[in-house]
């Protein structure tokens, strides 16, 4: 079963990839949705919700963060320190990519930048799909 589904996997990347060579986009699409709106907290809002509903971040502070608790230390009140201290990391990392990537936005909206970016991703696809058929196991 694990060989077939990295063969899946595998066969879905080199598509991906080929696809992105001879097809690159001309530009990136306006997004046509409408936008949620609310500004700054209703956005805090939703990716609060989105993260308490998602259970692989529940999966993760059970199985990630007990390691880092001390011993002797109060688990629940260490625990919620840690979930504190990785969301204000994670905070903390994304105004970082937002501010590093704004003054980019001119650049990211030539169309042959966008051509370039999207070949050179095909060939990251490529190469992943052919470590997968060269390194298969099972």
């Amino acid at each position: 079963a694990y060989g077939v589904l990295q063969g899946a996997g595998a066969a879905y990347l080199l598509w991906l990839g080929i696809g992105l060579i001879l097809r690159p986009r001309q530009g990136f699409e306006a997004d046509t949705a409408t936008p949620a709106g609310g500004g700054l907290s209703a956005a805090l809002r939703r990716g609060l919700l989105t993260n308490l509903l998602n259970p692989k971040v529940g999966v993760f502070y059970i199985s990630f963060l007990p390691q880092f608790i001390p011993h002797g230390a109060p688990p629940a009140s260490f625990g919620a320190l840690l979930a504190g201290l990785h969301v204000v990391m994670g905070l903390v990392w994304s105004s970082l990519l937002i501010a590093a990537t704004v003054p980019l936005s001119g650049l990211l909206q030539r169309p042959a930048v966008v051509r370039a970016l999207d070949r050179i991703t095909g060939g990251v696809f490529i190469a992943f799909g052919l470590r997968l058929v060269l390194d298969r196991r099972g």
